[in-house]
């Protein structure tokens, strides 16, 4: 029932067998929830749902605002630890944000990394191959990189200078490919 590739941009797209990427809307449709066997939602963004989560489905407000700003790294941690927790007695994780492409992206990456063994390059990859669209704003993936270098001592990615601002150095990559095409 899940969805991956170009298809899952309005559904929920599946990362990993415990754990699911959405936007709000998707979040809120109870039948993709329950069809999926979501037992966690974490909704990171600044305003609580106003519908309540189906029956038996644990639910988290991370109250975040897709700022550069916003120190979204202080949750890393905290929510990274509870998808594992949740995966280890067999439930299953939708995290989600408006859109499912900044917030919720990033805290997605910082559970690949640190329970997944993902570095965050390797991370960005599987999650963009899932959900096309994942874009942290720069100042998430400043967190990220930072992140990453403390669980690994160095990190994957760099922010570089662009027409655009500092951006990280995938996106300069990932713009030279579509040059190609």
């Amino acid at each position: 029932m899940y969805q991956s590739g170009t298809a899952g941009l309005s559904g929920l797209c599946r990362v990993t067998e415990y754990l699911f990427l959405s936007n709000g809307r998707a979040a809120k449709d109870c039948s993709q929830v329950t069809g999926n066997g979501i037992t966690c939602i974490i909704n990171a963004t600044e305003t609580r749902s106003s519908s309540p989560p189906p029956p038996g489905v644990e639910y988290i407000h991370i109250p975040v605002s897709d700022s550069p700003l916003c120190p979204l790294g202080d949750h890393f941690d905290q929510v990274a630890d509870k998808i594992r927790i949740t995966a280890e007695g067999n439930g299953r994780t939708l995290v989600h944000c408006n859109a499912g492409v900044s917030r919720s992206a990033a805290l997605c990456l910082a559970y690949l990394m640190k329970h997944r063994g993902a570095t965050l390059l390797e991370a960005h990859r599987l999650l963009k191959s899932c959900r096309p669209i994942v874009r942290p704003n720069p100042g998430f993936w400043r967190q990220l990189i930072q992140y990453e270098a403390g669980l690994r001592g160095s990190s994957t990615v760099r922010m570089v200078p662009s027409s655009l601002g500092e951006i990280p150095d995938i996106y300069e990559e990932e713009a030279r490919n579509m040059e190609l095409l």
